[in-house]
């Protein structure tokens, strides 16, 4: 079993990284919180923990900055249903921290906002790990005593230049919480951005 790669960050992109060790070039699967904890280190030294997923038609490999990252994507994948591009998808759409507070404090509705997630699937989520997850040591003190309520934190807005520019970025493939997250900060920085160019500045970040 590989615990981790650590090379020289030869290529990457927001859903793979190539790390160069020993002469051989490793193609990764990783997260956009992962690509944003990457992105400066390109032909420097960096180093991913990985998980294998061996199959008799495939042998991939996805890559987490951290430990507590490699964890809470095992962990997803322990639930039906839940392979390793759903939870990478989850995992694309929420930081660890944030898909932690959601599973622990039960705001299924959080999950199902992520592009193929139903009420169904994040309820079997919320119901097999919320009693597991905050076992997951993320280094920032998080414990059952001090999380706040999730349903405050990812309650729904109203605006309809966001709901169309998140309804755009959806269907050309991207994660609908990770793009609303992007259109957030686009609005808060120009609040009076028309649609299109939301989309655009958006598709830039993403």
């Amino acid at each position: 079993m590989i615990e981790y790669i650590k090379g020289k960050l030869s290529e990457l992109n927001p859903t793979y990284a190539v790390l160069e060790a020993a002469g051989v070039g490793y193609a990764i699967n990783i997260t956009l919180p992962t690509y944003s904890d990457l992105v400066g280190k390109e032909n420097s030294e960096a180093r991913l923990f990985v998980n294998e997923i061996i199959r008799e038609d495939t042998h991939d490999l996805y890559g987490f900055f951290t430990k507590g990252e490699r964890e809470l994507f095992i962990m997803l994948m322990t639930v039906s249903g839940i392979g390793a591009n759903t939870a990478r998808m989850i995992m694309s759409a929420y930081n660890a921290g944030e898909i932690r507070q959601i599973i622990a404090t039960g705001n299924s509705r959080a999950l199902a906002q992520i592009k193929g997630m139903g009420p169904k699937t994040a309820q079997r989520i919320i119901v097999d790990l919320k009693d597991k997850v905050l076992k997951i040591d993320l280094g920032d003190g998080t414990t059952k005593d001090n999380l706040p309520p999730s349903d405050v934190l990812f309650a729904p807005e109203t605006n309809p230049v966001k709901e169309e520019a998140v309804s755009a970025l959806t269907m050309l493939g991207f994660a609908a919480a990770a793009s609303g997250k992007a259109v957030d900060k686009i609005l808060k920085d120009t609040p009076t951005a028309s649609v299109e160019a939301v989309i655009r500045q958006a598709l830039k970040m993403l």
